[in-house]
């Protein structure tokens, strides 16, 4: 662990790394809480004594099953999928579903463990699991990713509903999936339980915002930053990574809020748009097309494209990463701080690397991690399972405006325990510790159990 930590920490951690060999992104995930907690352990005797961190850090369950399914050809594929239950101490566990080549035990780990601490920071009833599989969507057709979903959610079904599991979607699993996958499990379990899947289409349970959440609240925590300061959006020159759901819809909101963005990017690279990104033919060739980002530069005369690179070396007053985890790295980060960057914003899971937050820090960058800027997705989402216990629809103004309430109340909750423990302006200190109490007070509750 990073910097000086009590012995009582790093023997928690130490204990972590044992239990979870290998499982990389899981413990830097783990760590970045445990460096927040040495203030908390001295004031609450009674978390060392119950070992309440150690009951945190494992999960209640989880689950590692196998997904055979066929393709158009007639071949044979076998999948893993996996869903991690972490903890359901303020209501069933909530969390999304990753289909990505790059999914293993330990990724899911990472974003279930963030998950548990992000979800009660939004104020909702709800806990923290993650899932998905190794399954790449890329390239499949429509009917290969439903035979994919159906074979999925065969296993899967059987630990999932709306008092015990509420799945949504993430990186490769969007409304097309997450119709696949409900179908099959109102087929297997003869119930329309809205509730169980969030991330539905408008006609059939769905949510107005869902779609914009991520991207829409992690610009609403970004203005509440600037307000503290005395600040707004007005004239900011924001880079954006990413151009998927995420980055696409945050890049909305900030120019509906006075900032002008830049610059996105994809895994091919990223462009440069001083007039400022043209959000309607992003949408057309990210969203309708499913092109690249190269090919928004082929079409508008004012943007350049950049193969490869950091989209980091663009100049900006704002960063909002959105892309994954662990894009932006120390030197990134210095980069940013030398060309005058204010504010960072993680839109991603963790996409800033242990060393970029540490030079924010020591660059004076006001940074937001993605556990509290990153929540209006699952805040939405919980919002959409109350209008389907409810069976009631909300308008899409009524619904924006809890959104923000709910992102504004994050940041006060932030910035004010950053405060009351001594680290005035420390967001990642004050998202870590708000979570963890609000746990840790409902395992307590709860008993040994």
């Amino acid at each position: 662990m990073s910097g000086e930590v009590p012995a009582r920490v790093q023997a928690i951690y130490d204990e972590v790394l044992h239990r979870n060999p290998g499982e990389t992104e899981f413990h830097q995930a783990v760590r970045e809480v445990l460096e927040s907690l040495a203030v908390v352990l001295d004031r609450h005797s009674e978390y060392t004594e119950m070992k309440t961190v150690q009951r945190i850090c494992e999960p209640e369950r989880q689950i590692i099953f196998r997904v055979p399914w066929q393709d158009d050809r007639g071949e044979v594929w076998i999948n893993r999928g996996f869903r991690v239950e972490f903890n359901s101490a303020l209501g069933p566990y909530k969390g999304g579903l990753r289909f990505h080549p790059s999914v293993n035990l330990g990724i899911v780990k990472f974003l279930g463990f963030e998950q548990i601490f992000k979800n009660a920071l939004t104020g909702m009833p709800i806990g923290g699991g993650k899932g998905g599989s190794d399954f790449d969507p890329k390239g499949r057709s429509d009917a290969e990713i439903m035979r994919f979903c159906q074979s999925f959610m065969t296993e899967l079904y059987r630990h999932l509903g709306e008092y015990t599991d509420v799945p949504a979607g993430d990186i490769g699993v969007g409304a097309r999936e997450i119709g696949y996958l409900f179908g099959q499990y109102k087929r297997i379990t003869n119930r329309y339980e809205s509730g169980v899947l969030t991330g539905k289409g408008l006609g059939w349970g769905g949510a107005l915002v869902r779609t914009e959440a991520t991207g829409y609240g992690a610009a609403f925590f970004a203005e509440a930053m600037m307000d503290v300061r005395g600040e707004s959006f007005d004239g900011r020159r924001v880079v954006v990574s990413g151009s998927g759901n995420v980055a696409v819809y945050g890049i909305e909101k900030v120019h509906q809020l006075g900032g002008t963005v830049v610059a996105c990017s994809d895994s091919g690279g990223y462009v440069v748009d001083e007039k400022g990104i043209d959000l309607d033919l992003l949408k057309q060739v990210k969203e309708f097309e499913r092109g690249r980002i190269s090919d928004y530069a082929e079409r508008r005369d004012s943007a350049s494209f950049v193969a490869g690179g950091s989209i980091w070396d663009v100049p900006c007053d704002v960063a909002i990463p959105s892309a994954t985890q662990n894009e932006l790295d120390g030197d990134a980060a210095a980069v940013l701080g030398r060309n005058g960057c204010r504010y960072v914003v993680e839109g991603a899971n963790m996409p800033a690397t242990p060393s970029a937050v540490k030079a924010f820090r020591e660059a004076g960058v006001l940074f937001a991690p993605g556990k509290a800027a990153n929540a209006g997705g699952v805040a939405t989402s919980a919002l959409e399972m109350q209008q389907n216990a409810s069976r009631d629809r909300w308008t899409f103004e009524h619904s924006e405006a809890r959104l923000a309430d709910i992102m504004r109340d994050i940041h006060a909750r932030c910035h004010e325990t950053a405060e009351e423990y001594g680290s005035p302006g420390d967001l990642v200190l004050g998202a870590n510790v708000a979570g963890f109490i609000q746990v840790a007070e409902a395992v307590h509750a709860h008993g040994l159990i």
